[in-house]
């Protein structure tokens, strides 16, 4: 027992020490170990929702879209958050993202899709001018509740929205610029009843129906809405160069055309332009230069090939105020060629395309002048003397007003007595054609060889008049001045006793055999000739 007992307790011991050395005494007291802390959680994705519901209600939309986009971020795959984004959107008239979120919300519902999803979805369409899209969801709509009064209501809507945009496209294709033009407007006055968000393709169809109709001031507004809107796409600022193009302006037109291009490098219709402008602008200038070099059919060669370059088709308004310029120039050209018929035709062509031209109507008023069509030359220096003070040119209104003077005064010759017509000279005759028309018709019309008595005297006034230069300063201006003195027909100034010695020398030397015939002035040969004139009741007769 003893010896059974004394091993007992020294297995007991070693297993004691044993344990001491695997498991050594702590110097430092014991933790009570620590109990678990909670997470705070955060309101959950629905309570999120009628927060933005709360703030929907009092109209606080852009709040209700900053809570509505949180309860999205929680939970993502529920639609009933999107529409309610989507009517927020609405609500502001941002019908692009109410867009986005109705058609995700109506993917989300694809098994069992909601009406009132798809109702919103086509008003978002409709407002955006996507007529055929908002039809089919509305169809989608009426296969599920075919007595839902407010698809059917919407639908009458798209409907007439569709039947102006046929009536639109049909009028287009037959060129019928007015009937097209009030198509579409119905088109954007649907749009814009809703608040809703013009195509730009509708817009670049106003900017093309304006340059069809010819209405520069109204294409130019168009453009610059469109590019107001869309200032980065590379349609609109193609469309927007080709207006600035066909209104003269080329240097604007090539910077829209030149920025076109940076957006895209591969725009066609930006690249065509872009040579007909550079074309027409250097064409331009080498005709102006010619013409300034008095190289006038050079000039007429070149502003012809730019009017080429420009064409005149309908759709771009016939070339615009751009060939208006050009065929205004060209006239101007050959009126100094005296080619004043064909220049009458430049002019009224110019005219057609751009009716205020202040030098258009200036080129006229000088072709109908030369052509004595005097009230129609008065009316044109009239209108252009007008739109030269509107367009605050001084210079020009100064030469108009003598011009128009001067038209005046003609017309007012054309009613008494003509004398450049009567000696058969121009208005703008020397000194020295006056003298030898003078003479001409003064031998022509000598009552002694058969003339006319009365076309004589006419003569011999007309003399009087245009060799004074300050009496024909005052005929040219309208003034009285008949040729007639207290000493009778002309005075002695008019038809002096030198003048007809001149004259009657002419006669019996100059003019005896080859002009009249036979040997002489008045009777046979040999003798001497007579030359009789009546002035102031007394004859005279030189030998």
């Amino acid at each position: 027992m003893t010896r059974k007992k004394t091993l007992a307790k020294k297995k007991q011991a070693q297993a004691a020490a044993n344990s001491q050395t695997k498991n050594p005494p702590s110097s430092e007291p014991e933790r009570p170990s620590s109990p678990t802390i909670p997470i705070p959680q955060g309101p959950s994705a629905d309570d999120v929702k009628e927060q933005g519901n709360v703030a929907f209600k009092a109209k606080q939309y852009t709040e209700a879209i900053e809570l509505y986009t949180k309860a999205i971020d929680i939970k993502p795959t529920e639609p009933s958050y999107l529409t309610n984004r989507a009517a927020s959107y609405m609500a502001l008239k941002r019908f692009r993202p109410a867009l986005s979120d109705c058609q995700q919300a109506a993917t989300l519902q694809s098994a069992e899709p909601s009406p009132k999803t798809l109702i919103r979805l086509a008003r978002c369409q409709f407002a955006l001018g996507l007529s055929e899209p908002a039809l089919s969801t509305l169809r989608s709509v009426l296969d599920l509740e075919p007595t839902n009064a407010a698809a059917a209501q919407l639908k009458d809507k798209v409907l007439e929205l569709e039947t102006h945009l046929r009536t639109f496209e049909f009028s287009r294709t037959r060129k019928e610029w007015g009937m097209a033009r009030l198509a579409l407007d119905k088109c954007l006055q649907s749009i814009e009843a809703e608040g809703g968000e013009i195509p730009t393709q509708w817009r670049l169809w106003r900017v093309e129906l304006e340059l069809s109709r010819g209405n520069w001031d109204a294409a130019n507004i168009a453009a610059n809405d469109a590019l107001r809107l869309e200032p980065n796409s590379p349609e609109v600022l193609a469309l927007r160069g080709l207006v600035l193009f066909l209104s003269g302006k080329l240097s604007q037109a090539l910077q829209h055309v030149a920025s076109a291009l940076r957006l895209d490098p591969g725009h066609e219709p930006a690249h065509r332009l872009r040579k007909r402008v550079k074309d027409v602008e250097r064409l331009k200038e080498e005709g102006n230069t010619a013409f300034k070099g008095s190289r006038l059919q050079d000039a007429i060669a070149r502003y012809t090939e730019a009017l080429d370059r420009i064409g005149e088709i309908e759709e771009e308004g016939k070339g615009g105020q751009i060939r208006a310029t050009l065929l205004s120039n060209r006239a101007t050209t050959l009126v100094k060629l005296d080619k004043y018929e064909e220049a009458l035709l430049d002019t009224e062509a110019s005219l057609a395309l751009y009716s205020t031209s202040f030098k258009a109507l200036r080129t006229r008023a000088r072709i109908n002048l030369h052509l004595e069509k005097y009230d129609a030359a008065i009316a044109d220096f009239r209108a252009s003397m007008e739109q030269a003070e509107f367009e605050g040119v001084d210079a020009d209104v100064r030469a108009l007003r003598s011009e128009l003077k001067k038209a005046e005064a003609a017309l007012k010759r054309s009613k008494t007595k003509d004398y450049y017509n009567i000696l058969g000279i121009a208005k703008d005759c020397t000194e020295l054609e006056i003298k030898k028309a003078y003479r001409r018709e003064s031998l022509k019309h000598h009552p002694d060889k058969g003339g006319d008595e009365e076309k004589f005297k006419l003569v011999v006034e007309a003399h009087a008049v245009l060799s004074d230069p300050q009496r024909r300063e005052r005929y040219d201006m309208g003034e009285d001045e008949d040729g007639q003195t207290e000493g009778g027909m002309g005075g002695a100034g008019a038809f002096n006793t030198a003048d007809l010695a001149e004259i009657f020398s002419q006669f019996q030397g100059g003019f005896g055999g080859g002009q009249f015939g036979g040997g002489g002035f008045g009777g046979g040969g040999g003798q001497g000739a007579s030359f009789h004139f009546h002035s102031g009741g007394r004859q005279h007769e030189f030998h």
